[in-house]
């Protein structure tokens, strides 16, 4: 029985991707890694295949169409045999001694009367030529090392969420609650973690640097360029995140605040894209970004454009300005520009 599927996305990923499964090899037999190769014109498929036959009761080789990173998670949960799911991206590595630990921790969770729904540790962003690296932890907002529900975490800090480098989720629930990432798409990384977030009922954190997240190189998705580039992509994923929250009814407080908050960052970013790029067209962008989600839930509209950050992506003349460089400074603290 495997108690972990790790899916690496890979599409060209030659140059790098070795790190990333050599980080996760040393979780043995407990662990199953799916290489999705997602279309690559390089080596990348020759390497999967070559860590497949090496090791072929830890490492499976996919080999699909492009269809863009959420494809390629797509196809890790319809096939993860493990209990529970995590995706690394194929630049990214982990903490071998720590996913050890991590391994050993949800197979005795399994052994008691209460199964997680979502396990989280830390991560770091790994930026090239960073003296100091920023360590994303959450000791501040949720009980350390123990079982606990929505009503027992803290309320986290604006630009501090729970992302793709420190979630693992138990499969099942991916499947139960219809998981589909759109094809040919960045930025899918958030709708990984926010839309199951309501069928979430249990969760455990080990405050721990688990992820290393990679930041450095020119054509990565969180350069802020190349975000503005793909500007279309992030609205389609907010629109989506809008889609998910508006109009439903949950239970939960603590769940229901988070969501928003989380849905409140996410509008900011998109705005702060459109606004950065300068252009008449892109303003609109964001103006028809507003509009949708009042269309789609208006006391959710009212909530987040009555909040600091959606008055300041709002506001008018120098003063508009001035809030905006402030918005943006929590910007990159989610995002993590390179």
């Amino acid at each position: 029985m495997k108690i972990l599927t790790v899916t690496i996305p890979c599409y060209n990923s030659q140059d790098y991707m070795k790190k990333c499964i050599e980080s996760i090899l040393p979780g043995g037999e407990d662990v199953e890694i799916l290489i999705v190769d997602d279309g690559s014109s390089d080596k990348t498929a020759e390497i999967a295949d070559r860590y497949a036959a090496r090791y072929p009761t830890i490492v499976k080789a996919i080999h699909q169409e492009n269809g863009g990173h959420g494809e390629a998670v797509n196809t890790g949960i319809r096939n993860a045999a493990g209990i529970y799911f995590k995706v690394v991206d194929s630049d990214d590595w982990v903490d071998s001694q720590i996913l050890k630990e991590i391994v050993e921790t949800l197979k005795e969770l399994l052994k008691g009367p209460e199964t997680v729904d979502m396990f989280i540790s830390n991560f770091v962003y790994d930026k090239v030529g960073a003296r100091r690296k920023k360590v994303m932890q959450y000791r501040s907002a949720l009980p350390k090392e123990e079982v606990f529900c929505w009503p027992d975490m803290k309320n986290m800090r604006k630009g501090h969420y729970i992302l793709m480098h420190s979630v693992i989720y138990r499969t099942n629930l991916l499947r139960e609650c219809g998981l589909e990432l759109p094809k040919h798409t960045f930025y899918v990384d958030n709708l990984f973690v926010f839309q199951p977030l309501p069928y979430v009922k249990k969760m455990y954190y080990l405050d721990k640097v688990f992820y290393h997240y990679f930041i450095g190189r020119d054509d990565q998705s969180v350069n802020e360029e190349v975000m503005i580039r793909r500007i279309d992509q992030q609205i389609k994923v907010n629109k989506i995140m809008i889609d998910t929250l508006a109009g439903k009814r949950l239970n939960e407080k603590r769940l229901r605040d988070y969501m928003t908050s989380y849905l409140d960052i996410i509008m900011t970013v998109s705005s702060i894209m459109l606004l950065r790029s300068g252009t008449e067209e892109n303003f609109e962008k964001k103006q028809e970004l507003w509009r949708y989600l009042k269309a789609k839930d208006r006391k959710l509209y009212l909530k987040i454009r009555t909040g600091l950050l959606g008055r300041a992506m709002n506001l008018p003349g120098k003063g508009g300005r001035q809030m905006s460089v402030a918005a943006y400074k929590i910007v990159r603290k989610f995002v993590g520009f390179n």
